[in-house]
């Protein structure tokens, strides 16, 4: 994949729902292992440029991207879920995605190994996530659903990147503009 950005087309008159049994996801790869967001959310994808580095961050935290004017973070998901790292390469992907962070939405990029699909699923096709350990915390899973031989993770991309050093502080920021 290039590097120019490539804008994910949803249809605003479904809200990304084939009809309102289905919602559509990205999938994309990790470590050969498939995961999927929630389309709705997905704004654009990248192919692979370096990011500017940021001092004191986690490790997981690549650094910043300049966005047409916009700096969003830049988060290594191999990293954050603790897999062996691989050197970037042409199929490496920046997903842009939007974050809801309760009071306000935000942009991050997450970096994939690549983009697979874009999968229309029947909401009753979608399973829990099993209560066992894992790599991946399971709050930040919203279910599995069998896909062509294929266990796809289904990922709440809300909930993972607001988790940890991630999460904005609201309340710290009203306090903060009263003193």
């Amino acid at each position: 994949m290039n590097s120019e950005p490539q804008t994910v087309e949803t249809s605003s008159s479904n809200h990304g729902l084939a009809n309102s049994g289905q919602r559509q996801y990205l999938s994309f790869l990790l470590d050969d292992e498939e995961y999927g967001v929630d389309i709705l959310r997905v704004q654009e994808l990248r192919g692979w440029t370096p990011v500017t580095r940021v001092p004191d961050m986690p490790s997981y935290l690549r650094g910043v991207l300049n966005l047409r004017g916009a700096i969003i973070p830049v988060v290594d998901l191999r990293c954050k879920f603790g897999l062996k790292e691989v050197a970037y390469g042409p199929t490496t992907v920046v997903i842009v995605v939007k974050v809801d962070s309760g009071k306000s939405e935000r942009v991050m990029g997450i970096i994939v190994d690549a983009v697979a699909e874009t999968y229309t699923l029947d909401l009753e096709t979608i399973q829990p996530a099993p209560k066992v350990g894992s790599a991946i915390n399971a709050r930040f899973i919203t279910g599995l659903v069998a896909q062509s031989e294929r266990m796809i993770v289904l990922l709440d991309i809300d909930e993972l990147m607001n988790s940890d050093e991630l999460a904005v502080d609201f309340h710290g920021e009203e306090t903060a503009e009263t003193h």
